[in-house]
């Protein structure tokens, strides 16, 4: 069975119809891109998996469990994260801070237990930081755990926005454009990190306009186009996949002009 299933989703905004009847299934220890022109509708989808948007016709299924049902925090509960497009971290927090929130919904301690200071709540806020120390280094950032986070580079804002969604201890993780304007080094780095989430038992679902990093990690790749799915496949036969090529290149007219 897949592990993440969309059925014939739909989402339209007014009279602008951003996806249609998409269908999309990834299945246990796969890596798979979701590619398309700007405007394709991949980041809506997301929006869409993630509970940001409903759906207006469609179902989307996580280990069975109808996610369209949940809000944001729930779905992230079920073990699905994700990242932006735009890096979102809390610029005036530490490093480290960043990462433990991104494992407060694995934590148990409540409100009067942390004021109250009880052994189990402090018992559990050093394993939280161990957790994710062990995350930074598990993402290559190798900066002062102290540092404050809108002080690092935007690769390093990238892998710390990678290690906060891995310390929710997902199953699917869906990153969002994440080698976006970073230089041939940073690129080369991140297609190593997808490829060792995907060794440490992760299923990844990523956006990506780069094709070197989804020709060089992707299982399959799925290929949208004003928000319809018109290709799915290895990356080799979505490569030269006719109506890809259209999408991308235009009419053999509009290529020549």
């Amino acid at each position: 069975m897949p592990i993440l299933e969309v059925r014939r989703v739909s989402k339209s905004f007014g009279g602008l119809t951003a996806v249609r009847e998409v269908d999309l299934a990834i299945n246990q220890g796969e890596i798979m891109g979701l590619i398309g022109p700007n405007g394709a509708g991949k980041t809506t989808l997301f929006n869409l998996v993630t509970g940001i948007y409903s759906p207006c016709s469609g179902e989307i299924l996580f280990n069975g469990t109808n996610l369209a049902a949940l809000r944001p925090h729930e779905i992230t509960g079920t073990g699905l994260a994700r990242t932006f497009q735009n890096i979102r971290v809390f610029g005036q927090m530490t490093v480290l801070e960043n990462v433990m929130i991104g494992r407060h919904c694995r934590t148990r301690a409540g409100v009067w237990g942390a004021i109250l200071g009880f052994p189990g709540v402090k018992r559990e806020e050093k394993e939280t930081r161990e957790r994710c120390l062990e995350l930074l280094d598990f993402v290559g950032l190798n900066v002062d755990p102290d540092e404050k986070a809108s002080n690092l580079s935007y690769g390093q804002q990238r892998q710390l926005e990678i290690a906060r969604a891995l310390a929710t201890e997902p199953e699917l993780m869906l990153l969002d454009e994440p080698a976006a304007g970073m230089n041939p080094q940073e690129t080369r780095e991140i297609i190593g990190l997808i490829e060792r989430i995907r060794d440490a038992g992760k299923i990844i679902l990523f956006i990506e306009h780069d094709m070197k990093v989804v020709m060089g990690t992707a299982d399959r790749v799925a290929v949208l186009d004003h928000g319809v799915k018109i290709a799915e496949g290895t990356p080799k036969e979505v490569q030269g996949d006719p109506d890809v090529i259209k999408a991308y290149l235009g009419d053999e007219s509009d290529a020549i002009a």
